[in-house]
């Protein structure tokens, strides 16, 4: 499981050192892709392939369903760690990201989110006091 937050730089090149603790859960393999709210997640091939199943499962007569699954299979990127930890972060997907030198890498459960640290601190200020002040279940079951 993905948890925490890290504050990694993107270098000259679009590549990016993946915190130390999420290394073990990636080392087979990582999928980077297009995000709701303009992040990248980030998914083991393993998770990836799981989604995938998940994904395939949907009807083709459903326009929605083909729309999520082209623009979110169209801009994935399998990348594969090199020496040094880092991944490339492909130039299509950094521009829908916006990512720029300052990162944000999240923990978010089952996969890990690369924000442009100007947007993850915009997003987490318009969303911590609705968090905070949830009194409903959101999540069947959780509270």
């Amino acid at each position: 499981m993905f948890l925490g937050t890290h504050s990694p730089k993107l270098d000259d090149k679009g590549r990016v050192i993946l915190p130390a603790k999420f290394r073990n859960e990636l080392a087979e393999g990582i999928v980077v892709t297009r995000g709701q709210e303009n992040c990248l997640y980030v998914f083991s091939a393993a998770e990836f392939n799981d989604l995938h199943e998940k994904i395939r499962q949907a009807p083709v007569t459903s326009k929605s369903a083909r729309d999520f699954l082209r623009v979110f299979l169209s801009g994935a990127s399998s990348e594969t760690p090199d020496s040094q930890n880092r991944i490339t972060l492909p130039a299509n997907l950094r521009q829908y990201a916006g990512l720029d030198r300052d990162l944000t890498v999240i923990g978010a459960g089952n996969r890990v989110e690369i924000w442009d640290t100007e947007a993850w601190n915009t997003y987490l200020a318009a969303n911590e006091e609705a968090f905070s002040n949830t009194t409903e279940e959101v999540i069947p079951g959780l509270f």
